[in-house]
């Protein structure tokens, strides 16, 4: 040990991180191209190579008697795969599978599976052989055609591709993980294949669009339809792509209801595991409408019968059943094979060039060989013609010669022979020597030399080798005729959620916290002005409900935080609670980063490049941008606005531009922002209206806030008079007609009509809103008033207040206004609009109470 780190010994230093990097790399591609990928020619992984291989040794054909899979899966690990047997019969079982192989190579005696995934019987039980198609794939083998490497101890010779009449690899697919790739090739009708091989023969320049006339797409052995060709399309030009494949399944009528069978299943699923599937979700009640499910397939097919309640709707039934199950899954395609001892991704095209090209070297080398066996017989027998025509002489000298060698070398010497023909003279039978056998001799020998001249000809004619696989692969049509059994729909209806999800209104609420719901708003009930409401939300003592509103569940949601930052999420996907219910923390709903507080959130249908998103900050700044600009949101979301220090966002508005604003941005593109209050009557037009906490309030033309950049600041809205004010609300004014709803903290309101307010320029001080005293307190937000709505005022407590706004009195600008909300000792922290309720309640007396 002494000696071991000797200077003069022959040991080695050898970085362990490049050592570690070579022997991975070296596994990786052992792995790669000794087990887990197919080759690009036959379409056959190793193992299942070496099945068939030793199956054709063991004269195992689609003729002979079954033979024990313990027998061939013995042979196999014995002769050619050095591995375990489970992993060699498991191999064979998959290949025995007519739901796993579009045309099975192996013809399984025994139980080989169920698409229920039950387990094959063990490999003493069950017995097998070639179907027809695994000996397409070898004919020819014995003719020199492939190439054959040593075996794992160099003790034999195993193919390295099998000739493969057909193209194995897109007819039955191939799926496949190795180290840092995997593929996944679906599989194909063979009728169609040979079509589009056929015409890729006549058009050498086909095109894609082409060939899919022939090849429409993949063709599972569970049949199931396919929706969308868009999937196919990428897949067969790019190599990679997804297919969408649904469950093919009607409905039948019993008794009042409906009953969804299903009657095939998409490729690779469990049936077993799909009925546990859809039990356990209306078990969960994540699926409504289903009174039974049993599974009544045999062995004529696969029959799932699904009995509804005889209020549920099939449709509905069925679209949540391919939205939440198996039914409908996706098949990821990755056309990755072996070629040239090298992994590559192909389109299609290529793939179908791979075959030919394999098919004419394999044609090429089988002509050879059949060449050089003629022509090695045709010398045979041109020898035994020359000694039939001077028979007398050869006898002669056989008989007067010491021995063979004698014998042979006074042929060669005296007629000109070859030793092989001298041996073939030689080895002749004296019966051979009769006039009849004479002309066989002759016969066969011109048969023979017709057969080298059309072997010459297929050797220098491409036209004459693309005729042979032409007749071949007609030949295989003829025999392999099987229609397609997958549909493909041209057009794929997409599933979309919102098909599942009645579509109603919601009141979404938020607190402090950070915990959002969403409740259905005829939860809440219609109160009479001063109505002292329903609690709407327990929350901790800590917390309280900082913000809501109402929104439909089809509605998107967006969310701007304190930092500038913007999210969305549809409204279906926040969870539904009861009245009382704390919610769900939104964070496990958006990605808000460390310490980011949601300051508002906009309900929107769409983001058409006509609405445009107005943001106001406390400080009274206003930034207005178009909505489009938001509609690709990514999960880490986007920035919405960038704030000052100390500024934080109060409301975000959608507007939506309107023809007067259009015209007059077209006419005078350079029209101030700050043009004179005189000039403000011809602008026309929507108007913006903000107030503040101290009542003031300012209306300027929406024109006059022009559409800027996404993470742009904003310019000021509004001036304030009293130091500590802020902005606490604004909305849109269509026109002067409307009204303006204020409502102070102590749930004083009034209606007052837009045209008493003063129009103004952006960024003046603007005028009073509300008369404020000890009784009203701040001024908390104003609405727009809408009688087809009521007014839902929540405060601080969680108390939330649905009033009828045709109850609230019109008062003047300069007013206080009258109780709108009796909150005692509460107060009120935000109002919104909301939809009416459906039914019409009770009318109560009203109570009128108005400020003193």
């Amino acid at each position: 040990m002494e000696n071991l780190f000797n200077k003069d010994s022959d040991t080695q230093i050898i970085d362990i991180e490049d050592s570690i990097k070579s022997s991975y790399l070296d596994y990786s591609m052992s792995v790669i191209i000794g087990r887990a990928l197919p080759d690009a020619r036959d379409g056959l992984k190793p193992v299942h190579r070496r099945i068939l291989y030793a199956m054709n040794d063991l004269g195992v054909g689609s003729r002979s008697a079954y033979k024990k899979s313990a027998r061939i899966v013995g042979d196999v690990i014995g002769k050619y795969h050095p591995h375990g047997d489970t992993a060699v019969y498991d191999a064979l079982v998959r290949m025995a599978q007519s739901f796993s192989m579009r045309y099975p190579s192996v013809d399984g005696q025994g139980n080989f599976g169920s698409i229920d995934g039950d387990g094959a019987a063990a490999m003493r039980y069950t017995e097998a052989r070639m179907t027809i198609l695994a000996e397409e794939l070898l004919r020819d083998i014995d003719k020199d055609t492939v190439d054959f490497v040593p075996n794992y101890d160099d003790s034999m010779q195993e193919p390295d591709v099998l000739p493969s009449r057909v193209p194995n690899l897109l007819l039955n697919g191939s799926s496949g993980i190795a180290v840092g790739m995997a593929t996944n090739i679906p599989p194909h009708s063979l009728n169609e294949l040979v079509d589009g091989l056929l015409h890729l023969l006549d058009n050498k320049e086909a095109s894609l669009e082409e060939l899919m006339q022939f090849i429409k797409g993949p063709d599972f052995p569970t049949a199931g339809i396919i929706y969308g060709k868009k999937g196919i399309i990428d897949a067969y030009r790019t190599g990679r792509g997804r297919v969408k494949i649904r469950a093919k399944t009607h409905i039948e009528k019993r008794a009042n209801k409906d009953i969804i069978v299903i009657d095939e299943l998409p490729y690779q699923t469990n049936k077993a595991r799909l009925i546990e599937q859809i039990a356990e979700l209306v078990k969960e009640k994540q699926i409504e409408g289903i009174a039974e499910v049993r599974d009544e397939s045999d062995r004529e097919g696969i029959r799932v019968v699904i009995e509804l309640k005889r209020d549920a709707m099939s449709e509905i039934v069925l679209n949540n059943l391919f939205k939440s199950t198996t039914m409908e899954s996706t098949f990821g395609v990755i056309m990755l094979a072996i070629h040239n001892k090298e992994p590559k991704i192909f389109s299609l095209i290529e793939l179908l060039n791979l075959f030919l090209t394999h098919r004419k070297t394999v044609i090429i080398r089988r002509t050879i060989y059949e060449l050089q066996k003629a022509r090695a017989r045709a010398h045979i027998l041109e020898g035994l013609k020359i000694a039939l025509d001077n028979i007398d002489e050869v006898i002669a000298l056989i008989k007067n010669s010491a021995d063979n060698n004698a014998a042979r070398e006074g042929l060669v010497a005296k007629f000109g022979l070859s030793e092989l023909q001298a041996n073939a003279i030689l080895d002749m039978k004296l019966g051979r020597l009769t006039g009849l056998e004479r002309e066989k001799i002759e016969n066969e020998l011109a048969d023979l030399l017709k057969e080298i001249a059309r072997l010459d000809e297929i050797l220098k004619s491409e036209a004459l080798l693309e005729d042979l696989i032409r007749e071949e692969l007609k030949e295989i049509r003829a025999k392999f005729d099987v229609p397609r059994i997958t549909q493909i729909e041209d057009d794929y209806d997409d599933i979309d959620v919102e098909d599942l999800i009645p579509n109603e209104n919601m009141v979404v609420t938020i607190t402090h916290r950070g915990y959002i719901k969403r409740v259905p708003s005829k939860q809440y009930e219609k109160q009479k002005r001063g109505g002292k409401g329903k609690l709407a939300v327990t929350t901790y003592d800590d917390d309280f409900i900082e913000s809501f509103f109402t929104a439909n569940t089809h509605d998107t949601l967006m969310f701007v935080t304190d930092k500038g930052q913007l999210y969305w999420l549809k409204v279906y996907k926040i969870p539904e609670g009861s009245r009382t219910a704390k919610g769900k923390a939104v964070v496990n709903l958006i990605n808000l980063q460390a310490e980011e507080k949601i300051m508002a959130i906009i309900p929107t249908t769409d983001f058409d490049e006509s609405k445009s998103l107005c943001f106001f900050t406390k400080n009274g700044i206003v930034k207005r941008t178009n909505l489009s600009e938001y509609q690709n949101i990514r999960s880490v979301g986007v920035r919405a606005i960038n704030l000052d220090e100390n500024d934080e966002l109060v409301t975000a508005i959608i507007v939506e531009r309107d023809l007067i604003e259009l015209s007059q941005a077209s006419q005078d593109e350079n029209l101030s922002e700050e043009a004179s209050e005189e000039n403000l009557e011809n602008v026309g037009g929507k108007m913006l209206f903000a107030v503040t906490k101290k009542g003031m309030c300012i209306k300027f033309p929406l024109a006059k806030v022009r559409e800027i950049g996404r993470v742009s600041r904003g310019v000021t809205a509004i001036k304030f008079k009293e130091k500590n004010d802020e902005l606490v609300g604004a909305v849109v004014i269509e026109n002067d007609e409307q009204e303006v709803l204020s409502v102070s903290a102590k749930g004083i309101g009034k209606r007052t009509n837009a045209e008493e307010y003063r129009l103004q320029s952006r960024g003046g001080k603007g005028v009073i809103c509300m008369k404020l005293t000890d009784k009203t307190k701040e001024l908390i937000s104003v609405v727009i008033v809408d009688e087809s709505m009521d007014l839902m005022a929540l405060t601080s407590s969680g108390k939330m207040i649905r009033v009828d706004m045709h109850s609230i009195r019109k008062a003047g600008r300069n007013t206080s206004g009258v109780i709108v909300v009796n909150v005692e000792n509460d107060e009120v922290v935000s109002i919104a609009k909301c939809p009416k309720e459906s039914e019409e309640e009770d009318i109560e007396e009203d109570v009128n109470l108005s400020l003193e």
